[in-house]
């Protein structure tokens, strides 16, 4: 192999990387965020069967490596459902399964840090149970949730590195190959480091901002 300096084509090739990264990050949070959502408002409705299930479904997936589960989705899925699963797909499939998972954990207990007092005001006022999900539980656990939820999405951010390994072209796996091309490590992986870093602070003030927006409506104003 012929090892080669670095090219203006090579700028192209880190920022394609980087936009599967972003939009893969995206979309496995948005899907995330719905399904552990769901979850902890099925808990916080005490559905039989269903709430304790999907309560043993997140802590499986919580506890476990996300490397395994990814292989697991890319390599055993297609053998039990006999079909084809492509990188990407398993890579969503994976990802959106860990997010749903730390979001029903950080959901619950923003949900249950909310004083009883308010819910028994609430339920005095003759609010139904989800009136006062919306309007009393809902508001205020977004705002004690949401310091929690800004560091899992940081987290979640570096784990979508792990998805390389089976094929997908996101940031780490253009690093590897310009890497291999050029054989200068260090400044590859200092500036796909740093890629990573912009991304993780942008999502870190995003949701500073919204956290301080969200805590200014927390107190409790009676109904």
């Amino acid at each position: 192999m012929r090892f080669t300096d670095f090219t203006p084509n090579d700028v192209l090739l880190l920022l394609q990387g980087l936009g599967v990264s972003a939009a893969l990050f995206a979309a496995t949070t948005l899907i995330g965020l719905a399904i552990g959502l769901t979850w902890a408002t099925l808990r916080y409705y005490r559905v039989p069967l269903l709430a304790p299930l999907f309560a043993a479904v997140a802590e499986l997936l919580k506890n476990s490596p996300v490397l395994v589960q990814l292989f697991l989705v890319f390599f055993g899925l297609p053998v039990l459902l006999e079909t084809d699963i492509t990188p990407v797909q398993a890579a969503v499939i994976t990802l959106s399964g860990n997010t749903a998972a730390f979001i029903y954990i950080i959901a619950v207990s923003a949900i249950e840090s909310v004083g009883r007092e308010q819910l028994e005001t609430a339920r005095v006022f003759g609010l139904s149970r989800w009136q006062t999900l919306r309007r009393v539980v809902a508001p205020q656990a977004a705002a004690f949730g949401l310091g929690p939820l800004t560091g899992l999405l940081v987290n979640q951010l570096q784990v979508t590195s792990l998805i390389s390994v089976v094929g997908v072209l996101d940031l780490t796996r253009m690093g590897a190959i310009l890497n291999l091309r050029t054989l200068k490590p260090f400044i590859v992986w200092t500036v796909v480091g740093l890629l990573y870093y912009l991304m993780a602070k942008l999502i870190a003030k995003t949701c500073a901002r919204l956290e301080t927006r969200l805590r200014a409506h927390t107190a409790w104003k009676g109904l």
